[in-house]
């Protein structure tokens, strides 16, 4: 998301699926489409039946690549040099739309001449201290024009991207240069930037061919501009990197170059892995930040007031300028009555962000003595998270843990039959983590709604009740809360007034006591406190009290007391006059629209860039902006507005600015703030590689990179001979995650009954391994066993004149019955992007070796302890600042 967010302001899909069948390309990478989203690639086929062209590029040959016109084999974690490639070729070869990036990206916008780059300091960008691996953003910003510089504590990791680094925040003008010909504008930097990456330097890093690259560069060119347009798909396979957010950076670069962002078929569409995935972030299960990517207030050394939080997160300038109404509406849904402007609605009561407490950083401080209990909910870290061996040694260091979950997953069950107890490193009688396991309700056992991968909130009714004692989510959050709160009614201690004021007041029915959950759906849209009535949108939204709003950005999903997520009318999809945007079928953030930054989809003049690909236009008869989805703009600015040097808020977007979540209004080629680890992406190798950096001899990897350096996470050493394989992770249809849902569907383990391993036939036969027969994969954390799929589906990749195989594994194996199997995750080891703070799971080296496993998976890691115990209201330095040496 902050790789989005950094580029044009959210962090959502630009694009919707179904928008996807009118692409003239779509390159798939970073995804196996057809295997992980099987219904959305419904989309990708019916634009290959009008003629699109498909490219698949990934480390091995999948269900995606079969139905692709060409598959571009790469070297996993590889993405950035193929992508910077396309990127320098399209700027080389005057390929880019001008007049697209002239007027709609920061591409003549001047930086400060205090910036340096990579390519002037060895790999490093200008402002990196080596004390504390992290950058100081100062000289990245614009000249004439400040970015206002990162707020509160550093974490290292954030989904906040406004707070931490005021992405898209602007003071002052910034001055530009319009012919694109100063070596100091945006244009000349990023050519500077990406000179290196050749097609003879994508084959030396990624293993990809000349004639495979010319054929990507040609198909996406040929297929971008006026009249065309081309889409680029991405899930997991570029999140799950340490430098996977800039991955997702290049690929806007790319977009924006194109310009096909904001466009029907074009832009970049992010996958999500289930199905609310994305309502996930929107209404946050992420610590840093509340609902709508408003970001958790920072303790810090200066006082934290309201009125600090909002010129600190807030902007003078663009969307942001309306920060103070969302957040003053979402403490009047919290605390009611008693949030008032006298008490600052409340704000004061919130929780204050002092360290990482992110999940990786969580389980270490379990491991140390420093957390008490844990709820387990969605979520299997015995076998479904990095480095699953440290995450069954936090487990067993709990006091009290609860899991809720459709079945005993291997989570709930460790303390009896994980690898360690096997093995006899730790003894069920001594464990001493007490675990309740509390039986959930499915999907049909339940109604709510689920927002899918293009931000489209679609309502579910139940269908059967749940059996015995399983509950849904919200009636164990909501009865759990009610405890909660009579426990703590009679309390005076000011820490918690946020407990005894908290509104809570939903209706409840059945048996059960069931909360309503379209009350829940009604406080998220937002109501007028005095009239109790719904609100239409989060225009509405105020920022004196009068208004409360869950979610602001969720604000007109129960307009008219009617829930819209419920619709189910798919309209005339065969309407060539946009019936496909299909407006009453459920309902999409913000405001309903379906396509992102959508005036981007008209010239500077707002009409159409060309006929055939008309979405929205200005009219000028009626003085509005009009056409077949809801404009992501202001209505009535016309496109000749031009903002005054003095403008304040939506005033000081002009009417050619399609990008209104950032100050400038454009689409950001070069990020002068919002993200951790430069400006521009940069070719990285993966913590883990079996290769040196060709760019970069001197720097391996993302220097800004998380990297939890204690004995219980021993890294692979760069280019170690004992690792001489890339190994990558790949999901499959049949299963789901961790499998604790689908390895105990009878029908589903007999389509995928075993943990295997993909490799090819050179290195089978170099390391006397059978097709169907037992092999071990091995990293300094563990060893798995799995059956060898000897197979030309991954093939091996010359780099830099070496050859270098793959192996390639999926994760979705547990050690529990009836259909167990090794746990890819206990090879992988903790790190992190700095941004999001997601694990380097897709790239990291091994070594395999014909036979099984001659030992428990993990038991090389027994005895390995640090010697550091925390309480649980301690600070834990290890587990929370990473770049650190352990004492």
């Amino acid at each position: 998301m902050p790789g989005l967010g950094a580029s044009f302001g959210r962090g959502g899909a630009t694009d919707f699926l179904q928008a996807a069948q009118f692409a003239d390309c779509i390159l798939l990478e970073g995804s196996s489409m057809a295997e992980s989203h099987p219904v959305g690639f419904r989309w990708v086929m019916k634009a290959k039946e009008r003629g699109a062209r498909i490219i698949h590029v990934d480390p091995r040959f999948s269900r995606t690549s079969r139905f692709a016109d060409r598959h571009v084999p790469i070297r996993a974690g590889t993405d950035i040099a193929f992508l910077g490639g396309l990127i320098r070729h399209v700027l080389e070869s005057g390929a880019y739309f001008h007049e697209y990036v002239l007027n709609y990206t920061n591409a003549a916008t001047i930086v400060d001449e205090r910036f340096e780059d990579t390519e002037d300091l060895g790999g490093h960008f200008s402002g990196f201290d080596p004390e504390t691996g992290v950058y100081d953003l100062a000289t990245w910003g614009y000249k004439g024009g400040q970015v206002p510089a990162a707020a509160g504590v550093r974490e290292h990791s954030t989904m906040a991207f406004e707070d931490h680094t005021g992405a898209g925040m602007l003071v002052g003008e910034a001055e530009r240069d319009e012919t694109l010909q100063d070596p100091r504008c945006v244009f000349q930097i990023l050519r500077r930037h990406f000179s290196r990456y050749t097609p003879e330097m994508v084959q030396r890093i990624c293993g990809i061919s000349p004639e495979d690259f010319r054929y990507v560069a040609d198909a996406i060119v040929e297929n971008s501009g006026r009249e065309r347009t081309t889409l680029l798909c991405y899930a997991v396979g570029w999140t799950q990197h340490t430098a996977g957010v800039q991955m997702i950076r290049a690929a806007s670069i790319l977009q924006l170059l194109l310009g096909n962002v904001g466009r029907a078929g074009g832009g970049i569409m992010a996958l999500r892995g289930h199905a609310s995935i994305q309502g996930s972030t929107d209404i946050p299960t992420l610590y840093d930040l509340l609902p709508g990517y408003l970001p958790m207030p920072h303790a810090d050394e200066e006082e934290v007031t309201l009125e600090r939080y909002i010129e600190r997160g807030g902007s003078d300038r663009g969307w942001w300028s309306f920060y103070d109404v969302y957040i003053v509406s979402l403490l009047k849904a919290w605390f009611g009555p008693a949030a008032s402007a006298e008490n600052e609605f409340g704000f004061r009561s919130l929780p204050q962000i002092s360290a990482n407490h992110s999940h990786f950083a969580t389980m270490m401080r379990a491991l140390d003595g420093g957390v008490e209990g844990l709820f387990v909910m969605g979520q299997n870290p015995a076998v479904g998270s990095q480095h699953a061996g440290l995450q069954r040694r936090a487990l067993a260091s709990l006091e009290w843990l609860v899991v809720r979950d459709l079945a005993e997953i291997e989570t709930a069950t460790f303390w009896r039959d994980s690898p360690e107890v096997r093995g006899g490193e730790l003894r069920t009688e001594e464990i001493k983590t007490e675990v309740f396991l509390m039986p959930a309700a499915t999907h049909i056992e339940k109604e709510g709604s689920f927002t899918n991968t293009h931000r489209l909130v679609q309502w579910r009714d139940k269908a059967l009740e749940p059996p015995g004692d399983a509950r849904s989510e919200l009636w164990f959050m909501h009865h759990l809360a009610k405890r909660v709160l009579a426990r703590y009614a009679d309390s005076t201690r000011e820490r918690d007034w946020s407990i005894r004021n908290l509104s809570w007041e939903y209706p409840e029915h059945g048996e059960i006591g069931e909360p309503d959950v379209e009350a829940v759906l009604k406080e998220i849209n937002g109501f007028d406190v005095r009239t109790g009535e719904p609100l239409p949108l989060f225009t509405s939204l105020k920022s004196d009290g009068s208004t409360a709003c869950g979610c602001w950005i969720y604000s007109g999903i129960y307009a008219d007391g009617v829930n819209q997520a419920r619709r189910r009318i798919p309209g005339d999809i065969a309407d060539p006059r946009g019936g496909w945007v299909s407006p009453e079928w459920a309902w999409a953030w913000p405001a309903n629209r379906r396509v992102l930054y959508n005036r981007a989809s008209a010239d500077p003049e707002g009409r159409p860039w060309s006929e055939r690909k008309r979405y929205i236009w200005w009219d000028a008869e009626q003085g509005r902006w009009t056409g077949y989805d809801v404009p992501d703009f202001p209505v009535d600015k016309p496109p000749h507005y031009r903002a005054p040097k003095d403008a304040k808020g939506m005033d000081a977007i002009s009417g050619n600015d399609p990008f209104i979540m950032m100050a400038d209004g454009r689409g950001w080629l070069f990020a002068p703030s919002g993200l951790h680890d430069g400006p521009m992406p940069t070719h990285y190798e993966p913590i883990e590689s079996p290769l040196h950096n060709l760019l970069y001899p001197d720097l391996e990897s993302n220097p800004v990179a998380l990297r939890w350096r204690r004995p219980e996470n021993p890294y692979n050493p760069v280019a170690d001979p004992r690792y001489p394989l890339v190994a990558t992770t790949f999901r499959l249809t049949e299963h789901h995650t961790a499998g604790g849902m689908s390895r105990k569907v009878p029908w589903l383990a007999e389509l995928q009954p075993e943990m295997f391993a993909e490799i090819d036939p050179v290195l089978a036969a170099s390391r006397g391994i059978e097709d169907g027969g037992w092999m071990t994969v091995f990293t300094e954390r563990a060893e798995i066993e799995a059956r060898a799929i000897v197979t030309d589906r991954i093939r091996p990749l010359r780099i830099d004149g070496q050859l270098v195989h793959q192996v390639a594994l999926p994760w979705h194996w547990g050690y529990s019955d009836p259909y167990p199997g090794d746990s890819t995750n206990d090879l992988g080891v903790l790190s992190g992007d700095p941004n999001a703070l997601i694990q380097e799971s897709k790239a990291f080296s091994c070594d395999i070796r014909a036979g099984r496993r001659i030992r428990s998976s993990t038991e090389q890691l027994a005895g390995r302890r640090a010697d550091h115990r925390v309480q649980p209201n301690d600070d834990d330095v290890l587990a929370e600042y990473p770049m650190q040496t352990p004492p």
